[in-house]
């Protein structure tokens, strides 16, 4: 009864890992990366979601807005059978595209435009955070193990 409440609730059961660049260059439009998936019991991995998201904040103390985007998101259906102690990892390109506002498009063509906007949005506390979820469908579980690392673009 207890591995059936354990495999249920997710214990002992599949741990995920990114491993991803922590910098990339926005021109390159494709994050490559892999997920370790590693088990100390016998596990069933039915799909992977992958997703890029964007933590877009603004101003400051109590008018602060938090935003989250999704940017891009793939989902792997590759049904995958883990034995216990067993690592595998599984590779994956994410495409993305970040899309720029009228503002950071001024800040980027003129320095002199780009120093008093970045001045601007200093002020108004505005500025974007970008992440990698990743998270595993196990086979009879509940709760689904994720995994989270931040990265920067260039």
């Amino acid at each position: 009864m207890i591995k059936r409440l354990k495999n249920m609730l997710g214990i002992e059961s599949v741990k995920i890992e990114l491993e991803i660049p922590q910098e990339i260059e926005q021109k390159d439009q494709n994050i490559k990366g892999a997920v370790i998936l590693t088990t100390m019991s016998d596990a069933e991995v039915e799909s992977i979601s992958i997703k890029l998201i964007e933590k877009y904040t603004r101003g400051r103390k109590e008018d602060k807005l938090i935003d989250e985007y999704v940017i891009s998101k793939i989902l792997v259906n590759e049904r995958v059978s883990i034995a216990k102690g067993e690592e595998i990892k599984l590779p994956f390109d994410l495409p993305f595209k970040i899309v720029k506002s009228q503002m950071d498009e001024l800040q980027d063509n003129n320095f002199l435009n780009g120093f008093l906007i970045g001045l601007a949005k200093k002020i108004k506390g505005v500025k974007s955070e970008y992440r990698i979820l990743a998270e595993v469908n196990i086979k009879g579980t509940t709760l689904h193990p994720f995994a989270e690392k931040g990265l920067y673009f260039r």
